[in-house]
């Protein structure tokens, strides 16, 4: 309900302040943690202003709790379930295979429709900015009814990022397909961005007078008849389309194929719920550091530990359960770069790992085997703990600063026993996934790279056969052209002859019973009147031949073309089975940046069980 410009509002300009320092500090934001820090932000300044004359904390507070009633609110909730909107897990299956992805916003209101689709585009460009460039076609972004989200005079948040879509998609390989029954509700600038468009029959003149002025502008200085093409646009009927593309001369009337359907119309959420039930994907579980079933007795205050080993707090990043607090355990702390080489494979990465490891009182304190990911950035380490947090036992072995060389030598042997570069490779291809790409990303680009082969090998069968038909189809011009001048010359005969016999019988009955000479030249020439009938039905019978073999050789040309074009197949990146490749660290390559008391926060319950936090 905030008219947030990004110039004038303050909301927008505090939102996104607090939003531009956690993503500098590559610290991932919920929408609690938000609303905590509208009501006491992360920095002290907005711009030159300190930040209760910015924006004074009372009205930060209002700000706040008109957030959180949206948070609480039960209609809400639904915004926070379900799949991440994920452009490429929607666009591809895990195998990398393509899909379809439907959203319905039927039952939503106008502001929640607004909300989603602005969401989804945003998503999208995001997406399209992260892709290569191509000339083939990668995805199509197809969106019915657009009305009211490209207006030609108001800014709706879907304007600016559809009409970026419209203007830059083309060269990222992504198609939009845009449907509406008026197009006089379509701004003009993405009309002019739009490189093809199927007009049917238009209700109104405001529609027809805008769609003959983007065709005469389209035209730029060609020849236009706008009075013909505005009978052609009034002509049209059921099923009949008047075709504008950019890389035409001129636009084309086409007929659709008729199809059969059996849409019951619109689907009511609880048939989409029936539809979806089986497809729904349980929400993957965050990670989680190994703790024990129940919480070990906690001290209000930090073990003290000898000053030479170095101790880090890992961040709080989840929000606090009911009626629990903060405990840190202790765990071993590994933070190490690590160059993944391999010359024959072109590889040479270069990535920074963080370990967790649980230190115990058994003989071996620490299990390399128990060893997870820690998710953690150097950035993200803490020198002091929360306020009012209490902390575990601290097993004594991770008080004798001796172990802790003898465990970076361990911690460097486990990086290189277990890290592995994950690499996949396409024998048919030639190629070799990129560091961190999945296998689903891999055949994505596969797919891709086939297509862009499959559209240059397409377009060299188009120029091998276009020389050939265009030849044929200029024979067949001409064969048509005699088959109708003999097809009129064989009429013109058949009335000469028509007419010659009439004369010859005419004058034999009207005459004297002995033949007279001018008898006997109307029985010649009507003789070879016939005779000349019968060669111009012999000729017409030849040209129709030959009309016939010409069209046949187009045809046997055209069905050579296709069998070529499906002989380039294009699916084998979906199916091939991919070699997997590993490429391990050498022991020069693994640099240990820090090895550490480090100390992982935890929710301890009233129950007495524990929670990562």
């Amino acid at each position: 309900g905030i008219d947030a410009d990004p110039i004038k509002s303050r909301e927008h300009i505090l939102i996104s302040t607090i939003l531009n320092h956690y993503w500098q500090q590559g610290v991932h934001l919920e929408l609690a943690t938000l609303i905590h820090a509208i009501q006491t932000p992360p920095v002290g300044k907005i711009g030159v202003f300190d930040l209760d004359s910015f924006y004074p904390a009372k009205e930060r507070l209002e700000l706040a709790m008109a957030l959180n009633n949206l948070l609480a609110s039960p209609s809400f909730q639904s915004w926070l379930e379900g799949e991440a909107l994920d452009i490429q897990s929607l666009l591809y299956s895990p195998s990398g295979k393509p899909r379809h992805a439907i959203f319905s916003i039927a039952h939503l209101s106008d502001a929640e429709r607004m909300f989603f689709v602005s969401l989804l585009l945003n998503q999208t460009l995001g997406w399209m900015r992260a892709q290569s460039g191509t000339t083939s076609l990668r995805a199509l972004f197809y969106m019915d009814e657009i009305f009211g989200y490209l207006p030609p005079v108001a800014n709706p948040p879907s304007k600016a990022p559809l009409l970026t879509l419209l203007k830059q998609a083309r060269a990222f390989g992504l198609g939009v397909v845009l449907a509406t029954q008026n197009p006089v509700d379509l701004d003009y600038k993405g009309l002019s961005n739009i490189g093809t468009w199927f007009l049917g029959r238009l209700q109104t003149e405001r529609d027809k007078a805008r769609v003959l002025e983007g065709l005469e502008g389209a035209a730029s200085g060609g020849t236009f008849d706008r009075n013909l093409m505005e009978q052609t646009l009034a002509g049209l009927g059921n099923r009949v389309f008047l075709m504008h593309n950019v890389h035409e001369d001129q636009p084309e009337v086409f007929e659709t194929r008729w199809v059969m359907s059996y849409l019951a119309g619109p689907l009511t959420r609880n048939q989409i719920k029936t539809l979806m039930d089986e497809r729904r994907r349980p929400a993957a579980a965050a990670p989680a550091v190994r703790v024990a079933a129940a919480a070990p007795a906690a001290n209000a205050t930090r073990p003290l530990v000898p000053s030479t080993i170095p101790q880090v707090f890992l961040p709080v990043r989840r929000e606090a359960p009911a009626n629990s607090r903060l405990l840190y355990q202790p765990f071993l702390f590994g933070l190490a770069q690590v160059q993944f080489s391999d010359a024959k494979k072109g590889v040479d990465v270069m990535q920074t790992l963080s370990r967790l490891m649980p230190i115990t009182d058994e003989v071996l304190a620490v299990k390399w085997q128990e060893a997870v990911d820690a998710e953690v950035t150097e950035a993200e380490l803490r020198s002091e703990a929360a306020a009012g947090a209490g902390f575990a036992e601290l097993p004594a072995a991770a008080a004798q600063a001796a172990n802790y060389a003898k465990w970076q030598k361990e911690f460097v042997a486990e990086l290189q026993r277990s890290c592995a570069l994950e690499l996949w490779k396409s024998a048919r291809y030639k190629e070799i996934s990129k560091p961190g790409e999945s296998e689903r990303d891999f055949r994505v680009r596969l797919s891709q790279l086939t297509r862009q082969d499959r559209d240059a090998e397409m377009e060299q069968l188009r120029r091998k056969y276009a020389p050939k038909i265009a030849a044929l189809e200029e024979k067949i011009r001409r064969a048509e052209e005699r088959v109708a001048r003999e097809q009129a010359q064989a009429r013109s005969q058949q009335i000469n002859t028509v007419l010659d016999v009439g004369a010859t019988i005419l004058g034999a009955f009207m005459g004297r019973k002995t033949l007279s000479r001018t008898n006997v030249n109307r029985a010649g020439a009507a003789m070879r009147s016939v005779s000349r009938a019968s060669r111009e039905s012999q000729d017409v019978k030849s040209a129709q031949e030959t009309l016939a073999m010409l069209q046949q050789q187009v045809a046997d040309l055209n069905a050579e073309f296709d069998a070529e074009v499906a002989a380039l197949g294009g699916g084998a990146a979906q199916t091939e089975a991919l070699e997997n490749l590993a490429v391990r660290p050498k022991k020069t390559g693994i640099a240990v940046r820090l090895l550490a008391l480090g100390w992982a926060p935890q929710w301890l319950r009233e129950d007495g069980t524990v929670m990562p936090a």
